[in-house]
């Protein structure tokens, strides 16, 4: 018998759970939850009801290692193995010494309260996370389920759509759903948004026209910057020549207003960077750049490089996009990057160019010269003006 047993239940709490899960229950010395569901189950429940301590993650460890000879049973909400304190248990004690026993989650629940179909539906975690995480799914015409925090979140939801000119998208906010106080409120993201009932979740159909893409290159004005920043046409550039994947860590060195490290980051949720930026007004830049194009979780380091670089974890990737001439910066960059690794450099001044043509020399790669020209006003004409020329150098390690 596995040490552990993780049961999900809904807000219809005894009557919804499985008989596998009503007998994990009753068999168990030890009952792990949160007060709330440990006041769904029934008198003929004879285990010890110990209720989350706060903050729970930190005590975790310590609360199923305190218990370890006793048969435990841990309450979830829902599906413990989505978004659920189900995935955090087998991270501590493998899954060999857990069995979960799902319940359907909230945005299962939710979906099939409203129609859609759950595989065509962005789901978003505000649960312990910034609720700006909710930013790169917004698009016109798309569904979105944002698991709440707390009664709050609702309000916050709706004034985070509404700032990006999504105000007409509509929301619907499914309180406890499944259980006999299910209440199901309907409006607009510009309306106004009481408090809800805790147990709840979002569900927002976007209306609006305002378009962040997640691809490379987006517009030079999402950002804020004091013109330190990689223009948008070499932007896409760069990311096409770092490669972002799923899982990977890729070092922004020199990152100015920190767009490489936040379209890295945005090309998927597991993709992570850190930005490196000596300069203090720009790291406040990129925190605030990260939040509203939602990344919030980017690294930022504030110092200058290579001195910088000490100690932070060995990345996939990395992109010199200021400082390059600094001395030993290829050189820590280079040694810290894994095997199999890229590395991108922009540069735009001679010195700079000289010092990649001598690493293309040593260690091979590609070299590109990307020259952009943007139309624009000449006396009552139009013409083209052209932006510095960049040169690129990529080698992977």
């Amino acid at each position: 018998m596995s040490d552990v047993t993780v049961v999900g239940i809904g807000a219809d709490g005894w009557a919804g759970l499985s008989e596998p899960g009503r007998e994990a229950a009753r068999s168990a010395e030890v009952l792990l939850g949160s007060r709330r569901q440990l006041d769904l189950l029934p008198d003929e429940v004879k285990a010890d009801r110990v209720p989350w301590p706060s903050p729970l993650l930190a005590a975790l460890h310590g609360l199923l290692d305190a218990h370890r000879d006793r048969r435990v049973c841990v309450l979830a909400s829902g599906d413990p193995m989505f978004h659920g304190i189900g995935s955090t248990v087998v991270k501590l004690l493998g899954a060999g010494r857990v069995t979960v026993l799902p319940h359907p989650s909230s945005a299962s629940l939710a979906c099939a309260h409203l129609g859609w179909p759950l595989d065509t539906v962005e789901v978003v975690s505000a649960v312990g996370r910034p609720v700006t995480l909710l930013h790169p799914a917004l698009h016109p015409g798309r569904r979105v389920i944002v698991l709440s925090a707390d009664g709050a979140t609702p309000a916050a939801v709706a004034a985070l759509l509404d700032a990006r000119g999504y105000g007409d998208s509509e929301l619907t906010v499914l309180e406890q759903l499944g259980g006999p106080g299910e209440r199901v409120v309907t409006g607009l993201a510009r309306d106004h948004w009481p408090v809800a009932d805790p147990l709840n979740v979002v569900a927002v159909h976007c209306r609006g026209t305002a378009l962040v893409p997640t691809v490379p290159g987006l517009p030079d004005d999402a950002y804020l910057h004091d013109g330190q920043l990689t223009k948008r046409e070499a932007r896409a550039v760069t990311l096409a020549r770092l490669q972002p994947v799923p899982g990977q860590l890729l070092w922004d060195v020199g990152a100015g207003a920190g767009s490489i490290a936040i379209e890295w980051s945005r090309a998927h949720r597991a993709c992570r960077a850190i930005a490196v930026e000596a300069d203090s007004e720009r790291v406040s830049r990129i925190g605030a750049n990260a939040q509203a194009l939602g990344v919030p979780y980017l690294s930022v380091v504030e110092g200058r490089a290579p001195e910088a670089l000490d100690g932070l974890d060995p990345p996939d990737a990395v992109f010199v996009g200021g400082g390059v001439t600094a001395p030993g910066m290829l050189e820590a960059c280079w040694a810290a990057l894994l095997p199999g690794g890229r590395l991108v450099v922009n540069a735009v001044t001679l010195e700079s160019e000289r010092l990649v043509a001598e690493w293309h020399a040593r260690v091979g790669g590609d070299l590109a010269r990307i020259a952009i020209q943007r139309a624009a006003p000449i006396g009552g004409f139009t013409g083209w003006r052209p932006l510095h020329p960049v040169t690129q150098w990529t080698v992977v390690k």
